[in-house]
């Protein structure tokens, strides 16, 4: 395989068609939930990482077999995938090793993980972090929440639903506002 070229595969899972980006060394350089139809998905892929083309998944099997696994039945481990982190801010890097830590049917605030990472005062830059994220859900930004465990956004097709549906399978069910909080 060419030093810099990078390949790709649609997953199919529960929540839809899902992709992983691979580079020479098998190392994961982005992961994407469902945009919709797989052709869609596709377009999205190549619009983000121009010239990946898509291929076999045999290198990165382990992978495809975890991500299947988690959003198909809310459990599993994704933290042995190695994910190549060069092109990521280390802030971002940073947040995104203490979000991969959190373990299926768990979750966190912005500010717990703003905390975790030494910086108590940055659950917004957090937040924008987990927005930017190019490994969805390798890291679980799903598994982070608002304040007072409020669902908060989502920039996933479906937005804050999707994020419910993840959580949902992993056994995390949030509270649902009632007609007072509304």
């Amino acid at each position: 395989m060419d030093r810099n070229r990078l390949e790709f595969a649609v997953v199919t899972t529960a929540i839809g068609e899902c992709a992983l980006v691979w580079n020479e060394d098998a190392e994961i350089v982005g992961s994407t939930l469902p945009h919709g139809s797989a052709d869609q998905l596709r377009a999205a892929v190549q619009g983000w990482y121009p010239g990946a083309v898509e291929a076999p998944a045999d290198p990165v099997e382990g992978a495809v077999e975890g991500l299947k696994h988690l959003l198909d039945n809310g459990v599993g481990d994704l933290a042995e995938v190695h994910l190549n982190m060069s092109a990521v801010p280390d802030f971002d890097r940073r947040v995104y090793e203490i979000v991969r830590a959190i373990p299926p049917g768990e979750t966190r605030t912005y500010g717990e993980v703003a905390t975790e990472l030494g910086s108590p005062g940055a659950a917004q830059a957090v937040g924008q972090a987990m927005g930017r994220n190019p490994f969805p859900p390798i890291v679980p930004c799903h598994r982070v929440l608002a304040a007072g465990r409020r669902v908060g956004g989502f920039s996933a097709r479906g937005g804050p639903r999707t994020k419910i549906r993840m959580l949902e399978t992993e056994g995390v069910y949030l509270e649902q506002p009632t007609l007072f909080d509304l």
